[in-house]
């Protein structure tokens, strides 16, 4: 099972900058209710399932019960997200851990509050690997040198990955061309050779592979077995205001995580995908079905994010 989180205690890694002038963090769009009410709070998050124990907290009333209202924003990754807590636009970020610390250096007051998702620690059976499309000349990863590798934002732990992954193959690092690109986006330009590799985490891994994609190096774990890759945080100025719902915040994520780590699975529903077995991606996008099925997929994550099931009619519903 891949392990979520490298400890649930905070103390293991803060990062917290010297508070250095207003951050316009100080929780003014808070909707905080009296005493016992309900705090609606921001959160900016990347659409990867690293995420997904917010989603289920929410849905099983771990944020509810202790008086929070979770509001969801998607980013292309934590160095978008970290300016918005910053400024006050999210009270709450997830993010990689190379964001953070180079915030860190930069006196960018921000401090993590509790762990977000950690590496497996397993070659080849890790969340994020880099892959190269299927038929590709390149088998190891000093063979990128040269070569165009996509990470969804430069400068960020995927980068720092990828870099120690080269390094490790006895390849130069400084010689491959990193270029940023969301997630969702890399299955494509990988499989049309817009780019040479990705550094891809799930969902987008399972795709790319459905699209015979081989992965080459597990760069997560190449930094480090048990790698904290990624944590919630939250800007300090907030912090010291908001202490309670900081508090409330870090339980209630910490209960989500140890819930989902107990019982990692969790069926929506069983969707028999029937599609032609030998299909290729421009072909099947335009698919009469794979359309239906993208519509329900994404109606199924919505209701999994409104807490429910039932995403209409029985006989709307695909069987």
């Amino acid at each position: 099972m891949r392990r979520l989180l490298a400890g649930l205690a905070v103390g293991s890694f803060l990062v917290a900058a010297s508070a250095c002038g207003s951050s316009g963090g100080g929780g003014a769009s808070v909707k905080n209710a009296s005493s016992g009410g309900t705090s609606t709070v921001k959160v900016g998050v990347i659409p990867i399932v690293d995420v997904a124990p917010l989603y289920l907290g929410r849905q099983k009333g771990f944020y509810g019960k202790r008086g929070l209202k979770l509001s969801m924003t998607t980013a292309q990754g934590g160095a978008a997200i970290v300016p918005g807590v910053v400024s006050g636009q999210f009270q709450f970020g997830f993010s990689n851990m190379t964001s953070l610390m180079i915030a860190q250096s930069q006196n960018v007051p921000v401090k993590a509050v509790v762990n977000g998702v950690a590496s497996t620690g397993v070659g080849g059976k890790d969340f994020g690997a880099i892959t190269v499309k299927k038929g590709s000349p390149i088998k190891s990863a000093k063979e990128l040198e040269g070569k165009k590798v996509a990470v969804n934002t430069l400068k960020n732990i995927n980068e720092t990955a990828v870099r120690e992954s080269v390094r490790k193959a006895g390849g130069d690092p400084s010689k491959v061309k990193f270029v940023e690109l969301a997630f969702d986006q890399m299955p494509a330009a990988l499989d049309s050779g817009q780019i040479d590799a990705a550094m891809v985490v799930e969902p987008a891994l399972a795709t790319v592979k459905s699209q015979g994609a081989t992965e080459i190096a597990s760069s997560l774990v190449d930094v480090a077995k048990g790698l904290t890759v990624a944590m919630y945080f939250t800007s300090t100025q907030y912090e010291q205001k908001n202490p309670d719902v900081v508090r409330k915040f870090q339980e209630a994520t910490a209960e989500s995580l140890a819930y989902l780590s107990a019982s990692p699975t969790v069926v929506q529903e069983q969707l028999k995908v029937d599609l032609p077995d030998e299909r290729d991606q421009l072909h099947t996008r335009v698919a009469p079905r794979f359309a239906e099925l993208r519509t329900h997929v994404y109606e199924q994550i919505q209701a999994a994010k409104r807490g429910g099931t039932d995403t209409g009619p029985p006989e709307k519903r695909l069987t």
